[in-house]
């Protein structure tokens, strides 16, 4: 991917296009300045005055991968599901779908699931669309838990590392994928917070196409690369796909709605440790703990990834996300989200302003740089 000093000066010898500037012919406006699915590209309005919050979440990361398995402790049939890195949405209905085939391997129909994060809910809407009895234990809930700091484009980022990686591992992880894709797909609409949208990953250079999107195509249409002059941004490469973005706020609100009416219950309860786990009436346990499980559940390969957003106040005509190799836009209804940052093995939850500013900064540079004939 391109690096930040490339980024700076591939915007420094591209003009910005002012409010009275003209492109120069109608043809040209069509072909650079819309989605491949009609909508205008228009430039986001980033500034210090405009941002509404700034908020910082710990990725639960595993090098090798999320783990979902199932084990025999004590007399408890352990499901576990946690470790998705920055994919955490993207895979949920996936990666709990393989939990919950897990689970009904079992002769039991009652079970306990711990954590109320997007992996806990889904893993629980699951079962009880099987007919079990599900309780949720869980210490934080929407809108307090890990999920709701996510971005929420579907798109597995930061799962994995390639060294790392297993040919069992890529099974799974590309089952997950097809599985949540299908399911995130019968959701859309405002009633899940999910919606279809362009993105726009930029590069200095050609990227490469063993890329994620090129190497499960089918999940990403309206793949393209997009060349200097093909599209409105300030970077000379753009690879443009259709995926969808889901807003986790109302995302998770409307899947603990859904938990309740099915006959769910939570209890707001944490564990000092495994041996209070045992504790629990229910025969079949679902580990949705994500960073806990590395105490819980003594999973030492299990570390954070610390990611900083900031939010702008929204604008309506914003309907495209941009990715670089430092920052990235998503366009929700409660704000602009602005990243991001990649701290490894970073446990503090506080933001950091200089990251707040930089973030700021690269993002405003970027769309000052961009071509708009509308304003």
């Amino acid at each position: 991917m391109t690096s930040r000093r490339s980024l700076l000066q591939a915007m420094a010898v591209l003009p910005v296009v002012s409010a009275c500037s003209t492109i120069n012919s109608a043809s040209s406006t069509s072909s650079i300045n819309y989605t491949p699915s009609g909508l205008p590209l228009r430039r986001v309005n980033v500034s210090e005055s405009r941002v509404i919050r700034t908020v910082s979440g710990l990725r639960p990361f595993r090098r090798e991968g999320f783990v979902v398995k199932g084990e025999r402790l004590g007399d408890k049939t352990v499901v576990h599901n946690y470790g998705h890195g920055g994919g955490g949405i993207t895979l949920s209905w996936g990666t709990s779908h393989l939990a919950m085939q897990i689970a009904q391997q079992t002769a039991h129909k009652k079970c306990a699931v711990l954590g109320c994060g997007v992996m806990g809910l889904t893993s629980a809407r699951l079962l009880q669309d099987q007919g079990w009895d599900v309780t949720i234990y869980a210490k934080a809930l929407p809108p307090h838990t890990t999920s709701n700091i996510a971005g929420g484009q579907w798109s597995p980022a930061s799962v994995y590392e390639d060294a790392s990686l297993t040919p069992q591992f890529q099974r799974q992880f590309g089952e997950a994928m097809k599985l949540s894709y299908r399911y995130f797909q019968n959701l859309v609409g405002p009633k899940y917070g999910v919606r279809w949208i362009s993105n726009y990953e930029f590069s200095s250079k050609p990227r490469p196409t063993d890329d994620l999107p090129h190497n499960y195509a089918s999940m990403y249409p309206q793949l393209s690369i997009l060349g200097p002059g093909e599209h409105p941004f300030p970077l000379p490469f753009a690879t443009h796909y259709d995926t969808m973005l889901i807003e986790p706020a109302i995302f998770l609100n409307q899947l603990m709605e859904d938990f309740y009416g099915a006959g769910g219950k939570i209890r707001v309860k944490g564990f000092q440790d495994f041996d209070e786990v045992l504790t629990l009436e229910e025969p079949v346990i679902i580990n949705c703990t994500g960073l806990g499980a590395r105490d819980l559940f003594d999973d030492e390969l299990l570390f954070p990834i610390k990611g900083q957003l900031s939010f702008i106040l929204p604008q309506k005509e914003i309907d495209y996300i941009t990715i670089t190799d430092s920052t990235y836009m998503f366009p929700r209804s409660d704000g602009i989200l602005l990243g991001g940052t990649f701290e490894y093995n970073n446990w503090d939850l506080t933001p950091d302003p200089a990251e707040t500013q930089r973030i700021i900064r690269e993002q405003s540079a970027f769309f000052k740089a961009m071509r708009d004939p509308w304003g």
